[in-house]
């Protein structure tokens, strides 16, 4: 099952989302919903519904980790497939990292939530660029062979930036202004 707006609502309240996080993960979504409604448009087969509901719960793991070393894309998979959402557990197992990106296959729902998430620093839309010095500053903790990781892991996110803006009439740098423009930023309701 595909969990609706008001199910992940709710698991994200059981799990205790903190609100910084909550906001992170619904400015994921709009970003994600955004570039799906785009390729969709364009004629793509995509489930909105999974990109939506993916990138909502693409964290809700994320605070039961932060302080036990526990992956928290695989914890929150985890619990998705507890709770039946089988449909977005690759989804949300994968917004860290892909597990078989082809820039040859179609274009997949994982693949925009994992690249939405790239775009997303804190609650703010930001470069790929940018995204990766404020990962590097906050995971990296001084160490090269994690800061290397992370270095190629968003090698991999500029590759699906490559494959999702392929086509699209606009441009990652148009990004954030189309979102202000469509009111998908500015009428977020944070009290999800």
């Amino acid at each position: 099952m595909i969990p609706s707006i008001e199910m992940c609502t709710e698991l994200m309240d059981r799990f205790e989302m903190p609100d910084h996080i909550r906001r992170h993960s619904l400015v994921v979504e709009s970003a994600a919903v955004f570039l799906v409604d785009a390729h969709i448009h364009a004629g793509a087969q995509l489930s909105r519904e999974m990109v939506q509901a993916g990138a909502l719960l693409h964290d809700i793991a994320k605070a039961s980790c932060l302080n036990n070393g526990r992956d928290h894309a695989m914890l929150g998979g985890e619990i998705c497939v507890e709770n039946r959402f089988f449909e977005i557990s690759h989804i949300v197992a994968e917004h860290v990292r892909l597990r078989d990106f082809s820039p040859g296959r179609r274009l997949s729902e994982k693949e925009i939530v994992f690249y939405a998430d790239k775009r997303v620093s804190h609650d703010k839309i930001v470069s790929l660029d940018e995204r990766l010095l404020d990962l590097i500053e906050r995971y990296g903790r001084g160490r090269e062979d994690i800061a290397e990781r992370i270095r190629v892991n968003f090698e991999v996110a500029r590759d699906v930036e490559l494959k999702i803006f392929s086509g699209l009439g606009f441009t990652p740098e148009d990004l954030h202004d189309l979102l202000n423009e469509a009111g998908n930023l500015s009428s977020l309701s944070f009290s999800l």
